[in-house]
């Protein structure tokens, strides 16, 4: 009989995405495969979707209340209840983790059980899921060289961030210089940003009048942003694409001269894949402050420019975007260090690193 991979994910993007693309790779290796998420989780598109599917119970308990805390915990310990005679029924080759919460109860008892365990982290800082499975599971696959809180006991593999299959098409599309019309794209997240559809129409509002004409904009925005963001753009004469969400984002991203987003894990890997420069705005409040660890790591490779949020005004955005786009060169060479650091085979090492892993 086919060898089983029981696949652990939930939550977000950066945790749905590289398990979407491993998933994708198992099965062309002639795998069978089962997701096991939780509770709270909508039904998954792609790939995932046509996966045998198990929901088990899972809860947060980081940034919490006492009693909410303590409701997560519950749900936590139900959830590894749960997953234990799951896994004891389906007697998988191996389980695969992808952080968060909704990934805990499953790798918690997979490990517990002795059956070859990875888990994938996405962040330069390693997730309060994951720190307290990486000395418990047989590998850590990371993104990054470093990654922060990473245990000493961990046995670490660098497979890179797996991207959609989508973003990996556009591999081999070139960076065009940006010596005519400027293709500016402003990402937020899966949700938008409200400080970038603060700042960024008044950023652009200070930039030369013959600058300003040359810019092609796409922006993505919150729904309750968005009439204001295109008000503020309309008082300048120009008419950006504005979009609550965006189904083309490969092709917007190929497109791009320069983008400017959050510094989410899937973001910093499909900038990298592509190879195309941006400036990234981390997320300031969430737990442990992973994105501005995943934006330093692309600033210090040269394929981007971190701008925490503070500093992040209209003047000094405008600053920043006149000298890029008077100076294509520096774009073109940041282009250039972006693709360098992709790691467009990371599909294909994480299912190597699961394979390994088998006995």
């Amino acid at each position: 009989m086919t060898r089983l991979i029981v696949l652990a994910a939930g939550g977000t993007g950066g945790h749905v995405f590289p398990a979407e693309a491993l998933a994708a790779e198992l099965l062309s290796r002639g795998l069978r495969l089962a997701l096991v998420t939780d509770k709270r989780g909508q039904a998954y598109g792609g790939t995932l979707g046509s996966l045998e599917t198990h929901r088990i119970s899972a809860g947060g308990v980081a940034g919490r209340g006492l009693a909410s805390r303590a409701r997560g915990l519950a749900e936590l310990a139900w959830g590894a209840l749960q997953a234990g005679p799951l896994l004891r029924r389906l007697k998988p080759a191996a389980v695969v983790g992808f952080g968060g919460y909704a990934s805990l109860p499953t790798m918690f008892a997979a490990s517990r059980s002795g059956l070859p365990t990875l888990i994938h982290e996405q962040n330069a800082v390693l997730g309060r899921a994951n720190r307290l499975l990486a000395g418990r599971v047989g590998r850590v696959a990371t993104c990054y060289a470093n990654v922060l809180h990473m245990p000493a006991e961990a046995r670490i593999v660098q497979t890179g961030m797996p991207v959609r299959p989508a973003v990996a098409a556009m591999r081999d599309v070139p960076y065009e210089r940006p010596d005519g019309a400027l293709r500016l794209l402003v990402l937020g997240g899966s949700q938008g940003a409200r400080v970038l559809s603060e700042v960024l129409p008044a950023a652009i509002a200070l930039l030369p009048e013959d600058l300003r004409a040359r810019l092609d904009i796409g922006q993505q925005c919150r729904p309750e942003d968005i009439e204001g963001a295109r008000a503020a753009y309309a008082a300048l004469g120009l008419a950006p694409i504005l979009e609550t969400f965006f189904r083309d984002v490969p092709e917007r991203l190929a497109a791009a001269h320069l983008v400017v987003a959050r510094a989410g894990a899937s973001t910093v890997a499909e900038l990298t894949a592509l190879g195309r420069p941006a400036i990234l705005v981390p997320y300031p409040h969430a737990i442990d402050d992973p994105q501005t660890a995943n934006a330093h790591a692309l600033d210090e490779c040269g394929g981007g420019w971190l701008m925490p949020q503070p500093a992040f005004t209209p003047e000094a955005l405008a600053s920043r975007l006149r000298s890029l786009f008077e100076q294509p060169d520096t774009l073109v060479k940041a282009a250039a260090c972006a693709r360098a650091a992709g790691r467009p085979d990371a599909a294909l090492r994480l299912a190597d690193s699961v394979m390994e892993a088998m006995p």
